[in-house]
């Protein structure tokens, strides 16, 4: 990409600053009043040629860099830290709050940077690539990168912060500790390539100030198609580093101070510490000492030499936009990643799993995205790179992808390898102060997918919700799926997920945007929905739920679901007991049974779904789902759940099923460990008891 040069009044400005001198000194050298330089700077005039080379010699540089100002004189000042000073009226933050609003977890890291790069894609006619690499570093190739981003001036305020016994504290002191006695150090690093970098001025609107600088700022030119909203993603990127440090460098797609390569910068999250009795904030900025008077003292970004692009560990392999992070320190909170490789495997099996529909394409339209994971140790590869490929993570569901790309699906499933569609209609509540001049709202035909699952889907008869760039909501299992229905896979895609641009799409993907929690993993009640939308938002969700589950009895084969129902095999196996008559005479309007499916899989577990008919009632209820196996004599033996979720009208907590005030119907499904099974599911009657829970309102 070619930068255009920066306008002169404003880079003559900084190289003033930068190398120390006055305008007076400037129009001194040049023998020309001082009024004339002004002029210069303000961008009221502009020298001629011949002065321009006047100028360059005084600046130590040649005339072409003067005409052309893609470059500082000085190629680079001396990098520092600056911590910020601690608040001049005594507050403290003992953490960044927006770092706790997510799990540590690789999982969590790969859904909130890829859908960032993601949001942020330059040319909509190209992929946005997004690679991962764990790197390693030991013995030299650890002390020279330590040495790179000055490690030793870090170290004193580290060790300051992890001497508190706030929860961010004791994990800096266990990293500190590893560090330590280990001698390694994990890098991760993660680039995207045409996407739109981190644009924009050191500290007023835009990319790199919403990034570098701010909390809580999304700032995503995207608008509404974009996935995230609540600008809380970026901090997993500090979430996941053990100390609290990410460095970028950025190529940009519109240029900065005439450039667009190599614009780097550190950032470091700590919490309030003192270091020599000078107390400090906690965030700290890695870069050149700042020359505005403005910001005298601060450090901000730098346009880097290449050689220190590669020392620091962040050099990119083409010019196209784009922002590489790199974490250091890198792990995985949860615990399910230990060794380099088990990290690798999960980053791989993350980004399939939140990004197959991004990454899948059509005859005519391409993916969105593509993504791979490389893994070394002191630079030299120990696992190779792997592209991540949907087809093979995910083979049934790009299968319904790819067809709705190529309109190649059919109206009722005939066979394995078929695609079957139906429209979902989803009627948006009018915006509060616009009337109900269109009734109820605006109807949106959101589109529902549904394929035969690969025998190798670990989850199957549930709808994958999307919106915005392919992005996953949530997995809905729908309800009174008929008994002996053949496993299946479903796509659920609504707003921008249709691939349509009619104006009631852009109304659908701003209502299921305001109705997700910062997590966006599910489409429910919201502050923002309440505040924005007028009454009947969350009826309507709950409609377009029941829409969705009829639609996918429609095309999966719909019957009439009762209790007792089903193949008749199936059916002398699964029964449904209600609370016992003296319980229900002791506990007057108690929730009834109003249907129950069940079906065996093939490692004898029972998945059920028991719908509830609940009596109008002014208190929350607590029952507990109870699992047992029928015997012809003695006790039934109970079993355990290995899945309990919450369908409709209820939540889960603790293996109860809590259902609020008013509520008058509740599902919930289950699956049953069968490591718990005395005999084979197959070979005993299921029995599912709604009972009471210990202390719980019935």
């Amino acid at each position: 990409m070619i930068a255009q040069g920066e306008a002169f009044g404003p880079w003559l400005g900084r190289q003033l600053r930068r190398a120390g001198k006055s305008q007076a000194q400037l129009a001194g050298d040049l023998g020309i009043t001082r009024a004339a330089v002004s002029a210069w700077i303000t961008n009221r005039a502009e020298p001629r040629d011949e002065m321009k080379t006047k100028i360059a010699t005084v600046l130590g540089t040649d005339a072409s860099s003067v005409a052309n100002r893609t470059t500082d004189v000085d190629a680079e000042l001396r990098l520092r830290w600056h911590h910020r000073p601690a608040h001049a009226d005594g507050g403290r933050e003992y953490g960044n709050a927006a770092a706790f609003a997510f799990q540590a977890d690789l999982s969590v890291l790969a859904r909130e940077a890829t859908q960032n790069s993601l949001d942020e894609r330059f040319d909509a006619t190209s992929p946005v690539r997004v690679d991962y690499t764990l790197h390693e570093l030991t013995g030299e190739h650890l002390t020279s990168f330590l040495a790179a981003i000055q490690w030793g001036e870090l170290e004193a305020h580290l060790t300051s912060a992890a001497s508190a016994e706030q929860k961010v504290s004791r994990s800096l002191r266990a990293a500190l500790d590893d560090l330590e006695e280990q001698q390694t150090l994990l890098l991760l690093r993660i680039e995207d390539y045409n996407a739109s970098g981190l644009t924009g001025p050191e500290y007023s609107d835009g990319r790199f100030a919403a990034v570098v600088r701010r909390q809580l700022d999304s700032h995503k030119q995207s608008g509404l198609r974009a996935g995230g909203s609540y600008g809380l993603g970026k901090a997993t990127l500090w979430a996941t580093s053990r100390f609290g440090l990410v460095l970028m460098n950025s190529t940009l797609s519109t240029p900065h101070e005439g450039r667009t390569e190599r614009r780097l910068v550190g950032r470091l999250d700590l919490p309030w510490h003192e270091v020599d009795g000078t107390p400090f904030a906690g965030p700290a900025w890695f870069g050149e000492p700042d020359t505005e008077p403005d910001h005298r003292g601060t450090s901000r970004s730098w346009w880097a030499a290449e050689e220190s692009v590669r020392r620091l560990g962040l050099d990119r392999t083409s010019t196209e936009p784009g922002t590489s992070f790199l974490i250091v320190g890198a792990h995985d909170a949860s615990g399910d990643a230990g060794t380099l490789e088990e990290m690798h495997d999960k980053l791989v099996r993350s980004l399939a799993d939140g990004f197959w529909a991004a990454m899948v394409g059509g005859l005519t339209a391409g993916p969105l995205m593509q993504a791979s994971v490389t893994t070394r140790r002191d630079g030299k590869v120990i696992v190779a790179k792997e592209t991540v490929d949907p087809n093979s993570h995910h083979p049934a569901l790009s299968r319904a992808m790819r067809a709705y790309l190529d309109n190649s699906t059919v109206s009722e499933l005939t066979a394995a390898d078929q695609v079957a569609r139906a429209e979902v209609p989803l009627v948006v509540t009018p915006l509060k102060g616009q009337g109900r001049r269109n009734g109820k709202g605006v109807l949106h035909n959101s589109v529902l997918l549904v394929t035969p699952a690969a025998e190798s889907a670990e989850s199957t008869n549930r709808v994958t919700f999307m919106r915005g760039n392919r992005m996953t909501i949530v997995e809905h299992r729908p309800r009174e799926i008929p008994l002996g229905t053949p496993p299946f896979q479903a796509v659920l895609l609504a707003g921008y997920a249709t691939g349509r641009e009619d104006d009631d799409v852009s109304v659908a993907e701003a209502f299921l945007r305001a109705s997700e929690p910062p997590e966006h993993d599910k489409w429910d009640r919201t502050e923002e929905l309440t505040s924005s939308y007028q009454k009947g938002a969350i009826t309507r969700l709950r409609e377009f739920r029941a829409e969705i589950d009829k639609a996918v009895r429609g095309l999966v084969g719909e019957r009439e679901v009762e209790r007792g129902g089903g193949p008749k095999a199936l059916r002398e196996l699964l029964r449904l007991d209600a609370p016992h008559p003296s319980f229900i005479r002791k506990s007057l309007g108690a929730p009834t049974v109003r249907g129950v499916t069940g079906q065996i899989d093939h490692a004898g577990a029972w998945h059920v779904a028991v719908t509830l008919r609940v009596p109008e009632s002014d208190s929350e209820r607590l029952l507990t789902p109870v699992a047992k196996f029928d015997v012809r004599s003695g006790g039934r033996p109970m079993i355990r759940w290995q899945e309990l979720d919450a369908s409709e009208g209820c939540r889960i907590e603790g293996g109860n099923l809590v259902i609020e005030a008013g509520v008058r119907s509740a599902t919930f499904v289950g699956v049953t460990d069968p490591s718990t099974h005395p005999v084979h599911g197959r070979h005993a009657r299921l029995v599912v008891e709604a009972q009471a829970a210990r202390g719980g309102a019935s």
